[in-house]
């Protein structure tokens, strides 16, 4: 019988509906720039996940994950789905910063390619998501996951809709 070490993992989070709030009174470059600074908190899928040190500007979102066991799938590497979650998030918030307030968006496809298998030993990523064209309706955008020696590890294109908030 083979023993192993059990591990857990404990993290919090604010109330997702105070950032919310502020959908429709700040552009979302100033909501972005608020969350940066800590004005506003992180929405919860940062801390699920452990995204961190989070840059914005105008079209452009970078964002860093240090890759951890508890991201592992069966095969003992990053799953992919945590490395999609990076890269929608780029690429979305990308989207969110071109947009005035009043106005919102949300993704319509997500298309990855998975280019390395990443581990702990890889070290930290980063993820860079740009605005390819926005028009009124939807945006296309892309997000480059590349680890330290610059080398991509994943690339993503996505589409998000953007529509007038309530």
């Amino acid at each position: 019988m083979t023993q192993t070490q059990e591990r857990s993992r404990t993290f919090t989070w604010s109330d997702p509906a105070a950032g919310a709030a502020h959908l429709g009174r700040r552009s979302g470059l100033e909501l972005m720039r608020a969350m940066i600074a800590g004005e506003l908190a992180a929405p919860p899928i940062m801390h699920l996940v452990d995204m961190s040190r989070m840059e914005a500007e105008e079209g452009r979102v970078a964002v860093e994950l240090l890759p951890q066991e508890f991201h592992y799938n069966p095969l003992g590497t990053v799953h992919g789905g945590v490395l999609s979650t990076l890269l929608d998030t780029a690429a979305a918030c990308a989207v969110h910063t071109t947009l005035p307030p009043g106005v919102g968006y949300t993704s319509l496809d997500l298309n990855v390619k998975f280019l390395r298998p990443v581990t702990v030993d890889t070290g930290l990523l980063r993820c860079e998501g740009t605005v390819l064209q926005r028009g009124r309706r939807t945006a296309l955008a892309e997000a480059r996951l590349t680890d330290p020696a610059d080398r991509l590890v994943a690339h993503a294109t996505s589409t998000c809709l953007i529509f007038p908030l309530p």
